[in-house]
């Protein structure tokens, strides 16, 4: 959170809110497990995991408190789901029985009435996860993201152009359009 770009009163709240820990250690497993079946290991990248994912929900809910509930509750829910079930908490089921149950809150227009919690809480959990992933360096390397970087533009295609009758001046081209490449 050391960006230079902070003020510094958000340097200090970050920090502070970066000290602090609101999930448990068994809530933090269940978002890791939870955030690589959303976002797994692919050809391409990492893992919502490699990402450093739980650590962004961990400090999206401290900055944002109305998220402290829903995602807690909605742990908690997983985990009674998964006692009812196969007698054990979500991340002490297998694989199977955690996509099982995932499948069932994971598209809302299939969900049963009675998945309507899992369901709102894994809406909320899968943007969270997206949200980490691609504001991060594996996820923005993953789309190809380049950023406010400079690039060498020449303008605008002929064809554009001549389709709207106009041209470029000479003091367009000089200033605007031609790039020297030595910079």
């Amino acid at each position: 959170m050391g960006l230079p770009d902070r003020h510094p009163i958000e340097k200090a709240r970050d920090e502070k809110l970066m000290a602090e820990k609101f999930f448990t250690e068994h809530e933090m497993a269940t978002i890791a497990v939870l955030a690589d079946i959303i976002i797994p290991k692919d050809e391409t990248s990492g893992s919502a995991t490699e990402a450093g994912v739980p650590a962004f929900i961990e400090f999206i809910v401290k900055d944002m408190p109305h998220h402290q509930l829903p995602m807690r509750g909605g742990l908690k829910w997983l985990d009674v789901q998964c006692l009812k079930r196969y007698n054990k908490n979500f991340i002490d089921c297998t694989a199977n029985d955690q996509l099982a149950l995932v499948d069932e809150i994971a598209y809302p227009a299939l969900a049963k009435p009675e998945m309507k919690q899992g369901v709102s809480f894994f809406n909320k959990m899968r943007d969270l996860t997206a949200t980490g992933f691609f504001t991060s360096q594996m996820g923005m390397k993953d789309l190809g993201y380049a950023g406010n970087t400079p690039n060498r533009w020449d303008g605008a295609p002929q064809e554009v152009l001549d389709q709207y009758g106009v041209k470029y001046d000479e003091k367009m081209l000089r200033e605007c359009v031609k790039w020297d490449d030595a910079g």
